[in-house]
């Protein structure tokens, strides 16, 4: 273990971890609701993600200035994995997918593949054993993107970028959700890191591609800098890894089962978009099956 690892990594009350993935789920499906509404404005993917980096980074600056770019004793891989997972590549990769995807759906493809994700790593990476309960579980998973993918067949269309970009994002958090645990990074060190290096990618994405912040209302800036910035960039960050170091990549992404109930509720009353009895099944099978796949109540009843 590394010097750097032996110096932050501390034990983290299971209390904590609890609410810190209730915090995390609740802020993504608000996300998912924020970024359904940027497809009715002239904000870009660059723009967002400017905002999305820029706040957490800006705020985080004394973490990030003493931990340096490059922390010692982190391997590089490690790092492009974080970065890539839960920063640019993952956010432009949502970004661009949410927008054309109802709020139910995404919240399902993208918290309902998280999970999944990451305990196939884990059965795959690192030879964890699924138990029945697990397997029930995946099955649940793939029942529920079977009725959404029923649903948009005969009724709401989904793009293909939901179908494929959303699930291939949850691979990316995955992947950062088993880089981070291994990293010997703090949750505050991890958030600050990949919050900084996202920004500087996002500037010069902005560079290239440029960007219309200057010519966006500043109403729609202010909620955006709340939603994208302080919420998802900075608490939603935060609070999964608290939650991860507390109670484990697998049992704090079981939360995300969450997720889709709370995006497709949103989705209906929020946004006015249509649930109908098939998207209300979805969430629930596919929530159920996201808890199961992950373990979280095979581990409480080894504990009883």
């Amino acid at each position: 273990m590394t010097a750097l690892s032996l110096s932050t990594r501390k034990a983290t009350p299971t209390a904590i971890g609890y609410a810190g993935a209730v915090v995390t789920v609740l802020i993504w499906a608000n996300w998912i609701l924020a970024t359904r509404h940027t497809a009715e404005t002239q904000m870009t993917t660059i723009d967002l993600g400017l905002i999305r980096y820029g706040v957490p980074a800006l705020v985080l600056a004394p973490v990030w200035w003493r931990t340096g770019l490059l922390p010692k004793g982190v391997p590089l891989r490690l790092l492009a994995l974080m970065v890539c997972g839960s920063g640019a590549l993952f956010f432009q990769l949502t970004t661009f997918a949410i927008p054309f995807t109802p709020a139910s759906s995404a919240g399902i493809l993208l918290g309902g593949s998280m999970p999944l994700a990451t305990a196939m790593i884990g059965v795959l990476l690192f030879r964890e054993r699924l138990d029945i309960t697990r397997w029930l579980g995946l099955g649940g998973i793939v029942a529920g993107v079977v009725i959404l993918l029923a649903r948009s067949l005969y009724g709401v269309q989904i793009s293909w970028a939901g179908f494929t970009l959303l699930p291939l994002a949850a691979l990316l958090w995955a992947t950062y959700t088993h880089a981070f645990r291994r990293s010997g990074l703090s949750a505050v060190q991890s958030s600050a890191i990949i919050a900084v290096w996202s920004f500087l990618i996002h500037l010069g994405l902005a560079a290239i591609f440029g960007s219309s912040l200057t010519s966006v209302p500043l109403p729609e800036i202010g909620l955006q800098l709340v939603s994208q910035g302080l919420l998802s960039g900075l608490a939603a960050t935060l609070a999964y890894g608290l939650a991860v170091q507390a109670l484990g990549g697998t049992q704090a992404a079981a939360f995300t089962a969450i997720t889709p109930v709370l995006a497709t509720i949103g989705g209906g009353f929020l946004l006015g978009e249509e649930i109908g009895m098939a998207g209300i099944a979805a969430a629930i099978v596919t929530g159920a099956g996201v808890a199961l796949s992950t373990g979280l109540f095979a581990r409480k009843s080894a504990q009883h």
